[in-house]
């Protein structure tokens, strides 16, 4: 892999010249899994470009591979929201800094705080831990594909299948009840919608909030084997840290894994020869969840602030600065992946940004890839003649979401 220099003689020259405004998000007709378009030019222009952000902030935009995993392994880059600048236009955001994060939520977070909370779930997400769930993940996995076939073609695969899923398992290892989930994926849905008003988003979050405080009252009458249960029982959070913890990692646990099952199941239907080579192959599929995860981030951007001045590619971020992020452009970089573009179940993806990286990496990420590792082959095995069922350029996508994806993903296949 090429590795870009410390110093690069007139860096800030180039950075200059390709210059953006406004974070590229207009992604090509017909290519629904491909980055925005404009992405691709900038990193090759500079992996560091200058970028004027919505509220008139000079910035940067990082898409070079390197540039970006230097940026999220550097802890003088702040995760902090009210440090932060907005790449997009945010509906009723407030002038001036944005409000600090709500207790619990560890993606607004820096150390020592962060390091506090990660410490303590860490070993509550183990590989080890994980993998011991793989049974269960299985069952689940059949009794939602037995659900399918009796719905028949047309059925929309978010809805019975990718949703459920990651639901079930997130709830039974917070210990949530699971006859809840239509309450807490619309509060979910409405946290992850880039485009919703201020006072929705407050709403949901309040609604969210509630929703935890009472779960932990009632884990604190009556203690539980499950994850909210043991860290009512033998940790030191406060009720309001296990109330936005609780709520933070539901909402994560319930979307980005399903629409990586949606969206990932919606690339193999578009690539046939992947999708037989994943069918016939079983075996493959832990490659196959990686290469995926490169392929599609689905969780596309984040944005870093300066605490200081950095030197990185022989420009200065001063101070106050905000970076944004943009993995889906790194995860295509031709520096690191050969034919970026090419969606090859045997490619060795491992070190790719789907789950970001640095102290902020994924919490989940294990089951994650459980859950995928499962779901995926078992779907293509079952339904060996799975296809789309509306054209493809009709799949509804989350142009608008945090985390990308399908709204919607109706399927057929030959019934016997």
């Amino acid at each position: 892999m090429k590795q870009e220099p410390s110093i690069r003689p007139g860096a800030a020259e180039t950075a200059e010249a390709t210059a953006v405004v406004g974070l590229p998000t207009q992604r090509v007709a017909g290519c629904p899994f491909d980055p925005p378009s404009d992405l691709a030019p900038l990193r090759e222009a500079s992996p560091l470009s200058r970028m004027t952000y919505p509220d008139g902030h000079v910035g940067w935009l990082a898409t070079g591979y390197s540039t970006v995993r230097e940026i999220m392994a550097d802890p003088r880059f702040s995760s902090r929201y009210e440090l932060i600048h907005l790449p997009f236009p945010f509906p009723g955001a407030p002038e001036g800094p944005l409000p600090p994060a709500p207790v619990g939520d560890m993606t607004g977070m820096d150390a020592p705080e962060h390091t506090r909370l990660r410490r303590l779930l860490m070993g509550k997400f183990t590989v080890r831990r994980m993998r011991q769930l793989a049974e269960r993940v299985e069952q689940i996995t059949t009794e939602h594909l037995d659900a399918v076939e009796r719905q028949g073609p047309g059925t929309d695969l978010v809805a019975a299948f990718a949703q459920p899923i990651p639901a079930l398992m997130i709830c039974e290892l917070l210990g949530v009840p699971y006859a809840d989930r239509e309450l807490f994926q619309n509060y979910a849905h409405t946290l992850m919608t880039m485009d919703v008003s201020l006072e929705e988003r407050y709403a949901a979050m309040s609604g969210l909030q509630e929703y935890m405080a009472a779960l932990v009252a009632a884990k604190r009458a009556e203690s539980s084997d499950d994850l909210l249960g043991d860290l009512t029982r033998d940790s030191d959070l406060t009720d309001e840290e296990l109330v936005g913890v609780g709520g933070f990692l539901l909402a994560a646990g319930l979307d980005t894994t399903a629409n990586m099952i949606a969206h990932g199941t919606f690339a193999l239907l578009s690539n046939p020869a992947q999708a037989e080579a994943l069918r016939s192959d079983p075996d493959l599929a832990a490659r196959a969840v990686e290469e995926l995860m490169r392929y599609l981030t689905i969780a596309h951007t984040t944005v870093k602030s300066a605490l200081e001045d950095v030197e990185l590619n022989g420009q200065v971020i001063k101070a106050g600065e905000s970076v944004t992020i943009s993995f889906e452009a790194a995860n295509r970089d031709p520096e690191r992946f050969p034919e970026p573009d090419v969606l090859d179940l045997h490619r060795e993806a491992t070190g790719h940004l789907g789950f970001g990286h640095g102290a902020h990496q994924c919490l989940g990420q294990q089951l994650a890839r459980v859950e995928m590792t499962v779901a995926l082959p078992a779907l293509l095995t079952r339904f060996p003649t799975l296809r789309l069922d509306v054209p493809a350029e009709e799949v509804p996508l989350r142009t608008n979401m945090n985390v990308y994806g399908v709204h919607r993903l109706p399927v057929a296949w030959d019934e016997d």
